[in-house]
């Protein structure tokens, strides 16, 4: 089958006295704010490209149809085919969702705490049987338990929709909310709603209240910022809502007195560029997570709850770099809160105490391993001292754990079952370090059987993202063991532009220095290689999103080391989004990656790696994109215009794209259903490999 060739129609951009040129520029729908809310309305020519570039890919890798059968049907079968989440007590009800026998959706329930029947709240597989797409941002009910209210997408554009539900009678309470954000809140009073509202460029841009029963909406917040984003919350003690905005760099929270929902918010502390803040409350008193005073890895301070602007914070837990504070938790008598250290994470705990320094009191909750992860989940109940976490590590399933604080009792409440059986044995992890040209130790995790040779012989796939300050963090994934118990050794690079070794990690692989995050990759790939955990050559790269970028920007730089690349909703067209604000996260990104719009020097970084303006007519590895029509954050041109490029200028490949047309960014809905995407990726892979033989 002749690759699809998609016609050139010459397109030339000047921008800050640069010209460029992108022929395949027509790929981008004019209408796409349509398309995004309704698939059905892509340009007829647009739409038939992307269906013949699925066809081609289907074609290459129809050899794997069989295997990537079989692929799926391993990962089904270690996921239980029934399973309840562990209950979350709330008053005289537990509250908890099920996965009924083969459904692809939860059911979301609650039985009464004394025991009795139970009461479905929502059955999400009735509801998505209407959609080829359905996906929740979040679900919620009223302190009074009368309520229950869900934000739903049928689409993947994550446009959502509100819906309530009266508990007593099981009918739709109020009338829907349209174009919302998903993030919303119910007062503590259970008598408003407040909600963020999406724009047409699908930006959360405004805060609305209306009667929980229905009724006018009221405008509460109008974000005067294009580049920040914004969400709503309730503290666990019930006394304030939050409406938290920020970008990547900067944040600010206003409160709302929860026993007066009707107050126009009254900013906490006022926003100072370049600084962050978020509030946890805690009896009379807020804990300030903030990086003010140059506190790059955080630091915790405390304020009087009716005073929190910056001028009365004071220590409570002080900066120490090395400690990237990652977040805290309250109940009445306790505070929790988490570190990443060495690139693990650490959980401590504290009573309540007035006089403020606290911390060398602090119980520490922690794991011997490698490298592991520890989620915390918060305390049951506010007036409660029982705490929740989650333990796992790429060799361990997931554990529930809940500790009774005030008698240090810890009760194991579900470890995840592996039906088709899980020997933590037979395998092994690793924490390796790989030294940049510059110095740095750049942390790799390994996971691979025990009797896999560590002589270059085994196939490696390395993963990697890099950016935002998101940790890759070292669980538990039940779809690499396909691969790892095919031989293949599983790694992931920890590159710069995450945050696993800091908030310095993060930014020393942003901006200016996001060139860092590629040469990493390939850093690690050549010392894996050099270590005998793969051979150069024989490395599948794998990325999604911002990863997808990586995945990019290493095939231009050393396209010689993979025997394929996956990228997975990719980013790769960085300097026409940059430049683009019209599109949803365009503004928000900027501090991120700079502003090509009105900064040379930004404009020239990007255009310096961005892997669409960067393409070489050099010998490519095969190389597959995946991407959904209707994702606001990494548009479907994206992957369709890259890899109509490196047909037109790259040598090797084959190169491959394939439209996912009923989904966003987040791929297929249905815990099953989305798995048929991770064996495609790794169908991908044992074919990229078999190609390139020992």
């Amino acid at each position: 089958m002749i690759p699809p060739t998609p016609r050139r129609i010459p397109h030339s951009i000047t921008q800050l006295g640069r010209i460029r040129q992108d022929d395949y520029a027509w790929m981008k729908d004019e209408n796409w704010q349509k398309v995004l809310r309704d698939p059905s309305l892509l340009r007829p020519d647009i739409a038939q490209a992307l269906r013949e570039e699925n066809a081609y890919t289907e074609h290459c890798l129809a050899e794997m149809a069989s295997l990537r059968e079989i692929l799926l049907n391993e990962m089904i079968g270690r996921i239980p085919p029934a399973e309840d989440s562990v209950p979350w007590p709330d008053g005289e009800w537990l509250y908890f969702s099920r996965f009924a026998k083969d459904a692809q959706h939860p059911v979301y329930l609650r039985r009464p705490r004394a025991g009795g029947e139970e009461q479905v709240l929502l059955d999400i597989n009735a509801l998505a049987k209407e959609h080829a797409y359905f996906a929740l941002a979040a679900t919620r009910h009223s302190d009074d338990h009368r309520v229950f209210v869900y934000a739903a997408d049928t689409q993947g554009s994550e446009v959502y929709r509100l819906h309530s539900i009266d508990l007593d009678t099981g009918r739709a309470y109020a009338p829907e909310v349209e174009s919302a954000a998903g993030s919303f809140v119910i007062s503590p009073d259970n008598q408003w709603l407040f909600w963020v509202y999406r724009d047409d460029n699908g930006r959360p841009s405004r805060v609305y209240r209306r009667p929980l029963a229905g009724g006018e909406d009221v405008l509460v917040f109008d974000e005067p910022d294009s580049g920040f984003f914004v969400s709503l919350n309730v503290t666990a003690s019930r006394k304030w809502i939050l409406i938290e905005r920020g970008d990547h760099d900067t944040s600010e929270t206003l409160l709302i007195p929860a026993n007066e929902p009707t107050q126009a918010p009254k900013v906490a502390s006022p926003l100072v560029r370049g600084e962050r803040y978020t509030l946890t409350h805690w009896n009379d008193r807020f804990i300030v997570l903030t990086n003010t005073d140059g506190a790059i890895d955080f630091q915790f301070m405390q304020t009087p709850d009716d005073a929190p602007s910056r001028e009365n914070w004071t220590s409570f837990v002080p900066h120490e770099s090395g400690r990237f504070l990652l977040g805290a938790a309250a109940s009445k008598e306790h505070l929790a809160w988490s570190e990443r250290v060495n690139g693990n994470i650490e959980i401590h705990v504290t009573r309540y105490d007035s006089q403020g320094n606290i911390r060398a009191q602090a119980r520490t909750i922690g794991m011997k391993e490698e490298a592991f992860d520890l989620s915390l989940l918060g305390f049951l109940e506010y007036g409660d001292t029982t705490l929740r976490y989650i333990y796992e590590s790429p060799t361990t399933p997931a554990h529930w754990y809940d500790v009774d604080m005030a008698t240090g009792a810890q009760t194991l409440q579900k470890i995840r079952e592996i039906p088709s059986g899980h020997d933590p044995e037979l395998y092994e992890t690793r924490r390796l370090f790989a030294r940049a040209q510059d110095g740095a130790e750049i942390p790799i995790t390994v996971l691979k059987r025990r009797n896999t040779p560590c002589d270059g012989t085994a196939p490696l796939l390395l993963y990697g993202y890099g950016s935002y300050g998101i940790s890759m963090e070292s669980g538990f994934s039940t779809s690499v063991f396909s691969l790892v118990d095919r031989g293949w050794v599983y790694a992931v690079a920890h590159v710069r532009g995450g945050s696993e070794k800091g908030w310095d990690w993060f930014l020393k692989g942003r901006g200016r220095d996001k060139p860092n995050s590629f040469t990493d990759f390939v850093t690690c790939g050549r010392h894996l290689a050099a270590q005998g955990y793969g051979r150069e050559g024989r490395i599948v790269a794998h990325g999604g999103s911002a990863g997808g970028l990586l995945m990019g920007a290493v095939a231009n730089l050393a396209p010689d080391l993979f025997a394929g690349i996956a990228a997975q909703v990719p980013f790769v067209d960085v300097l026409n989004t940059m430049s683009d604000d019209s599109l949803p996260l365009t503004p928000p990104e900027w501090p991120e990656w700079g502003n090509p719009l009105e900064d040379p020097d930004a404009y020239d970084l990007i255009a310096s790696y961005s892997p669409y303006d960067n393409i070489r007519a050099v010998t490519y590895p095969p190389v597959l994109a995946m991407g959904g029509l209707s994702d606001p954050r990494v548009t479907y041109w994206e992957p369709a215009k890259w890899i109509a490029k490196l047909r037109e200028v790259a040598q090797g490949g084959p190169f491959l794209c394939r439209i996912n047309m009923d989904a966003g960014h987040g791929g297929s809905s249905g815990r099953f259903k989305r798995l048929e995407e991770v064996a495609y990726v790794q169908g991908f892979a044992l074919w990229a490999m078999a190609r390139r033989p020992l």
